[in-house]
């Protein structure tokens, strides 16, 4: 006799799906989505609720900026509110070519493609340029576009261990053979804990071993490096050294989107190969000039006053939850993240700050390992001294009555 559960499947043939949400909700570990009412600041309107945001990726508070603003509604009247087409039929406009090139100089390289978004800027990148008779040696904590990206090219996939030159090495050696192209990629900031990648010991390794060096550096532009944040390469003085830098426009930038930054013929391969680019409409031109100005902002002295305003908040509220008894040892940028380890306990703390006033969301599987569930809480520009001081006495309160510090 068949079970209700059978019946369910033969009539809906979705209703496991509907399983599997029941028991992640009866686990606490299935949030709702919230809802942010009003514009992306750091004191905000969520589900109705004013709360100190944590949660934010707009390192710069960019998102609200006067110049940004400006050049988003003269780009509308100038050429209307999207590009019509992909970027390899009559999509590509001027704003395009122009952003592109700014970010190239940005950048300190040949050529630039802007992609629909960060996610696609890695996968597309990856899945282009090998193929299944190639490897990548990549970070154990790499991003998901990156490991996606990988698994899209059907390429040897070798891990090795979080930031381990030696361990990274030994695949290194293990596969000096290898006949066909080898891939060596990382995260140059990792956006769960904060830290920043040995990227000069790995380029030594690629040139060592012949291996294409690749950085995702989504969190590093617009928050580390010199002349308004370029990123780990110029942080670690490694122009020259890395074939391939992947960033986004969405995080300090403030809009939204991702690039590749590398050699002209990488650059116009990509036009060609990358699938996500050719198969997606150009970003409308709105956006492409919020990021015009954007970066212009950014090599300005009023975009390193922003940068420098970050790095003091970062720093000042690191010191004020180390005062409190918090530890993350691993973070070095404004990602903080305090660890739980049980996600359901991970997700009861966070909703406990937000009924205190207080937004950090939680995070858990499958973004992180099963065990290593956390808070993370990062930290902007625009945060007042009040903003961050208020934060860390209601995570310290919360945190005291759950255990948790």
């Amino acid at each position: 006799m068949e079970t209700g559960a059978q019946m369910s499947a033969k009539t809906n043939p979705l209703s496991y799906l509907t399983q599997t949400l029941d028991d992640l909700r009866a686990k606490g570990t299935a949030p709702r989505l919230r809802i942010l009412e009003g514009e992306q600041k750091p004191v905000c309107t969520i589900d109705g609720k004013e709360v100190i945001n944590l949660s934010s990726n707009n390192y710069l508070g960019l998102t609200t900026h006067k110049a940004l603003r400006k050049a988003a509604l003269e780009a509308t009247r100038k050429y209307g509110v999207g590009a019509g087409a992909v970027r390899t039929i009559s999509g590509t406009m001027t704003v395009h070519m122009e952003l592109e090139r700014q970010i190239a100089k940005f950048k300190n390289t040949e050529a630039c493609v802007v992609f629909q978004s960060g996610f696609t800027a890695n996968a597309g990148t990856v899945s282009a340029i090998l193929g299944k008779e190639d490897l990548i040696i990549s970070d154990e904590l790499n991003h998901a576009s990156i490991i996606d990206g990988c698994r899209l090219s059907k390429a040897a996939i070798k891990i090795f261990k979080h930031k381990d030159v030696a361990d990274c090495e030994r695949i290194c050696k293990e596969t000096e053979n290898f006949p066909g192209r080898k891939l060596l990629i990382t995260d140059g900031v990792f956006s769960m804990d904060g830290d920043i990648a040995p990227l000069p010991q790995l380029c030594d390794l690629a040139e060592k071993y012949n291996c294409i060096m690749m950085v995702d550096d989504a969190h590093a532009s617009g928050v580390l490096g010199r002349g308004g944040g370029r990123g780990t390469v110029d942080h670690h003085g490694c122009h020259g050294r890395v074939h391939i830098q992947v960033g986004t426009l969405s995080k300090a930038i403030g809009a939204m989107g991702g690039y590749v930054c590398g050699s002209r013929d990488l650059i116009d391969y990509l036009y060609l190969r990358a699938r996500p680019f050719f198969f997606s409409t150009g970003h409308p031109p709105s956006v492409a000039a919020t990021c015009q100005a954007a970066f212009a902002l950014l090599d300005s002295p009023d975009g390193e006053k922003l940068i420098k305003k970050l790095w003091a908040n970062t720093k000042y509220f690191k010191r004020l939850l180390k005062k409190k008894g918090f530890r993350f040892e691993g973070s070095e940028t404004p990602i903080i993240p305090i660890h739980v380890g049980d996600a359901a306990k991970a997700f009861e703390f966070s909703a406990k700050l937000f009924d205190a006033g207080l937004y950090a969301p939680a995070v858990g599987y499958p973004t992180v390992a099963e065990g290593k569930a956390r808070l993370r809480a990062i930290v902007s520009a625009t945060h007042k001294r009040a903003d961050l001081e208020r934060a860390a006495e209601i995570l310290s309160e919360v945190g005291k009555s759950l255990g948790v510090v």
